[in-house]
């Protein structure tokens, strides 16, 4: 058999019956990935993708990617990762631009920049990218996948949407725009595919390019990152907790107050209704959508179990996790001022983004789902006079502003059924999702 078979071999040779070795390995190593934006994130993915493959960095701030090109000029980005055998990586983007029409070389887009810029990348890029186009949203926040299929209209069908629940690391810059470090790599991360058929192909991509670490944790659905978003029931719930007219008498504190460190009781009452409001809302979708699976959008207490496991010294109440998590130790409020006369900064992101793009997707559904939520709806409404929105009306989210937020009416959607259709939520399987229960991970609120 042997003899024959190099026979065969030596004249399929000879005919020249083989593809050119050359043409068939450029059609799967070629890459080209466009990293969008320009802060600590964008940088360290930026650095750490142009030591392979063709990479764009894209940012449409102000003159951040002008900025960024005359900054780095002529030399190379300079990437340290803390703790690794190799902790120095150089590399050079191939373009740093402010041109949306680069997309069209995209294979993969990263985001990388805060969930309020999202909508604007994407309709930007949205006439130029090419069907197949792999769009990781790091992180995605509440209700991404349902402004990605809004923006990109039509083509969305032709695109795969992936949404992660946080950054991949820990990171900053040391000199902006030329040096960066990586100070941490998570263990592992949350993300979740839609179409759902080709999870093999975005997974399989994007782990190719993040690396052996952090291991890419597939979520049944989108929805179940968006409804896990802890970050939209911590901020705003705990900035309520310590700054409403409930708690604050409106007089300058002589420290800035422990943020999680310094939850009490009655703030822990609050993030208890409205965590307990968000499951109310998954339960519900689960009974909707036949096989749907949102055990992943778990309550905030079991978040803290999942992703600070071992560095918590009581876990016997959700307050109790946050008083004693090691990973927060002396994180503070966001407050303006100087010792002695500090005055809470309610302008922070902690509301001003997690409020728009994270709990506003969590009431609209449940307005959509027609369950009520007291604790939600009186932390949007102090909050949205914080943050200068109108967004909830009358219990409603109908004021001027909603279409500014993630809230599902804020692109039109008032019924259950057009919600299942723009989420993509028809046939949704359990098999393969709610890992967390098994998988602990360390993930930043």
């Amino acid at each position: 058999l042997w003899p024959s078979f190099v026979a065969c071999f030596a004249g399929r040779c000879r005919s020249g019956s083989f593809p050119p070795l050359q043409a068939a390995m450029g059609d799967v190593t070629d890459c080209c990935v466009l990293v969008c934006g320009g802060g600590n994130g964008a940088q360290v993915v930026t650095g750490l993708l142009a030591t392979r493959y063709k990479t764009i960095a894209v940012s449409f701030f102000a003159d951040e990617a002008a900025k960024w090109k005359a900054a780095l000029g002529q030399d190379n980005f300079e990437l340290t990762v803390e703790g690794a055998t190799v902790n120095k990586v150089i590399s050079k983007p191939a373009d740093i631009t402010n041109d949306p029409s680069v997309a069209a070389q995209a294979d993969v887009i990263i985001l990388a920049v805060p969930s309020f810029a999202h909508g604007e990348y994407f309709e930007k890029f949205a006439p130029y990218m090419k069907p197949g186009t792999i769009v990781g949203v790091m992180p995605a926040r509440s209700g991404g996948d349902i402004l990605f299929a809004t923006k990109l209209g039509e083509k969305a069908k032709d695109m795969i949407f992936v949404g992660f629940e946080t950054l991949p690391w820990a990171c900053r810059f040391s000199e902006w725009g030329r040096k960066a470090t990586i100070l941490g790599t998570k263990n592992s991360i949350l993300a979740a595919v839609t179409p759902q058929s080709a999870k093999a192909k975005a997974l399989g991509t994007l782990q190719g390019l993040l690396g052996v670490f952090p291991f890419i944790i597939e979520s049944p659905n989108n929805l179940g990152i968006s409804l896990r978003n802890p970050g939209m029931v911590v901020h705003p719930g705990v900035m309520y907790g310590r700054w409403s007219k409930e708690a604050w008498d409106g007089k300058p504190k002589a420290e800035k107050p422990l943020f999680y460190q310094g939850v009490d009781e009655f703030t822990e009452k609050i993030l208890l209704g409205m965590t307990d409001e968000v499951q109310t809302v998954c339960r519900k979708m689960e009974k909707l959508v036949p096989g749907l699976n949102l055990a992943d959008a778990c309550t905030l207490k079991q978040w803290y179990l999942d992703c600070y496991a071992g560095q918590m010294s009581d876990t016997s109440s959700l307050k109790s996790c946050m008083n004693t998590n090691k990973a927060y130790n002396g994180l503070s409020h966001p407050c303006k001022g100087e010792p002695g006369s500090y005055m809470p900064d309610l302008k922070y992101r902690y509301l001003a983004e997690d409020v728009p793009t994270g709990l506003c997707f969590a009431k609209g559904l449940a307005e959509i789902l027609s369950i009520p939520t007291p604790t939600i709806d009186k932390v949007i409404l102090w909050a949205q006079k914080c943050i200068e929105m109108e967004i909830l009306v009358d219990g409603k989210m109908k004021g001027k502003d909603v279409a500014k937020t993630r809230a599902p009416q804020g692109v039109g959607i008032h019924t259950v059924a057009d919600f299942i259709k723009l989420a993509k939520l028809e046939g949704s399987k359990k098999a393969g999702g709610g890992l967390l229960g098994k998988l602990a991970f360390c993930c930043s609120a």
